[in-house]
């Protein structure tokens, strides 16, 4: 934004501020990585909170299900031959395949590449936390714990920051170490909107009370020509 001021005849007038056209070929006028400090944390506050634990009811039932299914067939089985019947076609077909087929067999080596894989994924579950889009906030009692969405807290932040004059739209994506938000202003100075975003926007994360404030970067451009 440009103001020029002059003086006509013998009045002394002040000209209106003219707005410079944003290039084409350059559409984003104003990036920004905001830097800013967290609030501190209080006296017998833990700012450091793990994340929260998912319970993986899902995952867990379906196991729980197999596991009971399968083994309920075998027992089954296992008592049907000690009471003189004859033992079930698919575990007389089971014996027999496995000890006939070679190691090195492709059905030996699918089954065995398909119980890695599940050995594998049973062990990620039970190694993490989960629940990647609950963020932990600052602990203020020792027996309470709360975690904020998100959702909701992007949903926040933009809130306040279509409050910036100046912006038209904006989009905010929350993650876990980083809040990117991307704006759209059609008027005033890239460089003032986007200072003012980024103050704006620092507050409003302080304010979530988060346990770890994710970083800040905002992006500022002009919109896009129609047609």
């Amino acid at each position: 934004m440009s103001e020029s001021q002059g003086s006509e005849g013998t009045h002394g007038t002040q000209r209106l501020p003219v707005m410079e056209k944003a290039a084409a070929d350059d559409p984003v006028q104003a990036t920004s990585a905001a830097a800013y400090d967290p609030l501190p944390a209080l006296d017998g506050e833990n700012g450091d909170q793990r994340r929260f634990w998912s319970s993986r009811r899902i995952p867990a039932g379906v196991v729980a299900l197999l596991l009971l299914a399968g083994s309920g067939l075998l027992l089954y089985d296992v008592v049907a031959v000690r009471a003189g019947q004859p033992a079930m076609r698919w575990r007389k077909t089971l014996a027999r395949e496995l000890a006939e087929r070679p190691l090195d067999d492709t059905w030996v080596l699918v089954g065995a590449l398909v119980a890695v894989a599940l050995g594998v994924w049973l062990l990620v579950l039970a190694a993490t936390p989960g629940l990647r889009d609950v963020l932990p906030m600052r602990r203020v009692h020792a027996d309470v714990r709360a975690g904020l969405h998100r959702g909701a807290a992007g949903m926040a932040l933009r809130d306040r920051a279509i409050e910036v004059a100046g912006v038209q739209t904006v989009q905010v994506h929350v993650g876990r170490k980083k809040v990117d938000v991307r704006a759209v202003a059609h008027f005033r100075d890239l460089d003032e909107v986007r200072a003012d975003l980024d103050a704006t926007l620092a507050d409003a994360i302080r304010g979530l009370g988060l346990s770890r404030p994710p970083a800040l970067a905002v992006h500022v451009r002009r919109p896009g020509r129609k047609g």
